[in-house]
C-alpha cells in the first residue's frame, strides 16, 4: 500500500477550562476567611481594584467598565456549573417562576422562606434581630503559650547548660503537658550526657502546673500525687496498674494494694481530682473561633437567610485610576496590560457576586429540606444527598459540594458545617418516612443519657427500643454508631457507672 500525505477535516468537541471559569469555580470553594485573602492577593495584583467605598458618581462608570466583558465567556462559565438552561441569568435565581431574586434578597411568593445577602461584601442588615449580624470575630488568643511559661521559670531556676537542655527538652512538650521524645536519643544530638538531661527534666517536672513534663500518664499521675503528698506505696500500685482500674478489676486491685474497699475508694476519688492533661489550663496555640458564611433565622413564620459579608472587604474598580491609565498609555504592550487588568478586575466582581448567589440558593435549599431541623432538632433530620439538592435548584452535584465544603451556617440551635446536613438514612419500621443517621444517634444518646445504672441497655436491647421508635435498624450499625458518639459498651458503662456509684 502506497504512503503518501494527505489533509483531513474532522470536527470535535471540547470542553476548555478558561482561567476566569477557573477562578470562579475556584471561588466556590473557598470559605469568608479564606475568600477575603484571596480578595486581598488580587487587590495587590491588580491596580484597578481597591477595597474603598465606591463614590455615587464612580458607579455608573464602573458598571460601564463591567459591561465591556465578554458576556459570551461569563454564559459558559454558567453552563459548566449550572445542568439548568443555558442562560446565565436563570442559573442565579432560586427555584422557580415564583421565586424572586435581587442583589439584596430573596424571597417566596408564599412567604415561607426569605433571604438577603449583599454584594462584595456590601453591609445588609434585613432577617437578623436589630437590623444587624451578629458579631462572630471575636478570636480567643492565649495570651501565654505552655512553652513560654515553661522557658520563663526555666530561666529562672536553670543557667548555662542546664538551661541549654531545659530550652530543647521544653520543646519537646506537647500541648497536654508530655514530653514527646526519647531522653537518650535527645541526649545524643545535644551532645550531653544523659544523667545530665534526666536531672533536668526532674527540674521541668517540678515546674507549674504540676505534672508537666511527664512521659505518660501514670508518670504525671505520679507527679500530681507526689505533690498533694499523697504518694504512698498503696497509691504507687493503684498509678502502676491503671489498665485495671480501666477494666474495672477492683477486687484484683485492692489485692495489690493491700487495702479495703473504702481506702481504694478514696484512692480512685483522688486520682479523679488530678488533671491528666496539665499543659491545658495554660493554652498551647491561638484558638480561632468558627467564622459562619450563612446566617438563617425564623421571622414571621418565613426563613431569613444571609450570607455573612462581615468578613468580606467591598471590591470595587477604581474609573479615575484607570481612565488616567489609559490616557497615558501609548505603546501597545501597556494597552493589552491595562486591558488586561480590567478583564480580570469585572471578572473577579462577576465571580463575587455569582458566588454568592449560588450560595444563598443551596443553603435555602437545605432550608426547605430540613425545615424541621430548624424548628424541632436534630431528631427531625431528614436524609438528604448532594444530588437531592442538585436536582431542585438546577445545578450540577459538583457544584453543590463546592459551595457546602468548608462552609458553615449559622442558627438559632447553633453553628453546623452545610455538609452536617447531609445523612444517609435509616429506613422505619412501619414503612413510613426514612430518618437521617443523626437523628438515630440522637435517639441512641438520649436512651444511653437516660438508663438505668442497674439496667444497663445492651446493643440488642438498643436496637429493640429503637425499633418502638419506628427505627429499622441492624445491631452492628447500632454499635457503629455508639462509638462514633464516643460511648462505651454496656460492659464498659457498667463499670464505668459502678466506680461512680462506689465513689460517690
Amino acid at each position: 500500500m502506497a504512503l503518501g500525505p494527505r489533509l483531513d477535516l474532522r470536527q470535535s468537541q471540547s470542553l476548555v477550562m478558561t482561567p476566569q471559569l477557573q477562578q470562579a469555580i475556584k471561588l466556590l470553594t473557598l470559605s469568608n476567611l479564606e475568600l477575603e485573602n484571596y480578595i486581598s492577593e488580587e487587590i495587590e495584583k491588580n491596580p484597578l481594584l481597591e477595597s474603598e467605598e465606591p463614590s455615587v458618581d464612580s458607579a455608573s462608570a464602573d458598571a460601564e467598565l463591567t459591561n465591556n466583558i465578554d458576556e459570551r465567556e461569563i454564559q459558559r462559565s454558567d453552563e459548566i456549573l449550572s445542568t439548568g438552561p443555558a442562560d446565565a441569568e436563570a442559573t442565579l435565581e432560586m427555584a422557580g417562576d415564583a421565586d424572586q431574586f435581587s442583589n439584596n434578597s430573596l424571597s417566596q411568593s408564599d412567604g415561607s422562606l426569605d433571604g438577603s445577602m449583599s454584594m462584595n461584601g456590601a453591609s445588609a442588615s434585613s432577617g437578623m434581630a436589630g437590623g444587624e449580624a451578629p458579631d462572630f470575630e471575636n478570636i480567643l488568643v492565649a495570651d501565654l503559650t505552655l512553652t513560654d511559661e515553661l522557658l520563663a521559670q526555666a530561666g529562672a531556676v536553670l543557667s548555662h547548660a542546664d538551661l541549654f537542655i531545659a530550652r530543647h527538652l521544653i520543646d519537646q512538650i506537647d500541648e497536654c503537658g508530655y514530653l514527646q521524645c526519647d531522653l537518650l536519643e535527645l541526649a545524643h544530638r545535644i551532645d550531653v550526657e544523659l544523667a545530665q538531661v534526666r536531672q533536668v527534666l526532674t527540674e521541668i517536672q517540678k515546674f507549674e502546673p504540676v505534672g508537666v513534663g511527664a512521659r505518660d500518664l501514670a508518670e504525671c499521675l505520679q507527679l500530681q500525687a507526689k505533690e498533694a503528698d499523697r504518694y504512698d506505696p498503696a497509691m504507687a500500685r493503684l498509678i502502676d496498674n491503671l489498665d485495671l482500674l480501666a477494666k474495672g478489676a477492683l477486687p484484683q486491685l485492692k489485692r495489690l494494694c493491700g487495702v479495703d474497699d473504702e481506702d481504694l475508694m478514696d484512692m480512685i476519688g483522688e486520682l479523679r481530682a488530678y488533671d491528666p492533661k496539665p499543659g491545658l489550663r495554660i493554652g498551647g496555640t491561638t484558638v480561632q473561633s468558627v467564622v459562619p458564611d450563612v446566617f438563617v433565622a425564623e421571622r414571621n413564620g418565613s426563613w431569613i437567610i444571609e450570607v455573612n459579608s462581615a468578613t468580606l472587604p467591598k471590591v470595587l474598580v477604581n474609573r479615575s485610576y484607570y481612565t488616567e491609565l489609559k490616557d497615558g498609555a501609548q505603546d501597545k504592550a501597556s494597552k493589552e496590560w491595562l486591558n488586561e487588568c480590567l478583564a480580570d478586575a469585572s471578572w473577579l466582581m462577576k465571580a463575587l457576586d455569582q458566588r454568592q448567589r449560588t450560595i444563598v440558593k443551596v443553603a435555602a435549599e437545605i432550608v426547605k429540606q430540613q425545615e424541621e431541623f430548624f424548628r424541632k432538632g436534630v431528631e427531625h433530620l431528614r436524609p438528604l444527598t448532594l444530588k437531592n439538592v442538585a436536582d431542585k435548584i438546577e445545578m450540577h452535584e459538583s457544584t453543590v459540594s463546592r459551595v457546602t465544603s468548608n462552609k458553615y451556617l449559622s442558627c438559632s440551635r447553633g453553628t453546623f458545617e452545610l455538609k452536617y446536613f447531609f445523612t444517609s438514612g435509616i429506613q422505619s419500621s412501619t414503612g413510613g418516612e426514612a430518618a437521617s443517621a443523626e437523628a438515630v444517634k440522637s435517639h441512641i444518646k438520649g436512651l444511653i443519657d437516660n438508663e438505668d445504672p442497674k439496667k444497663i441497655l445492651s446493643d440488642d436491647k438498643l436496637v429493640a427500643l429503637l425499633k418502638d421508635k419506628g427505627f429499622d435498624i441492624a445491631r452492628r450499625t447500632v454499635a457503629k454508631y455508639r462509638e462514633s458518639l464516643g460511648l462505651g459498651s454496656s460492659v464498659q458503662r457498667r463499670r464505668q457507672k459502678a466506680l461512680e456509684g462506689k465513689a460517690a
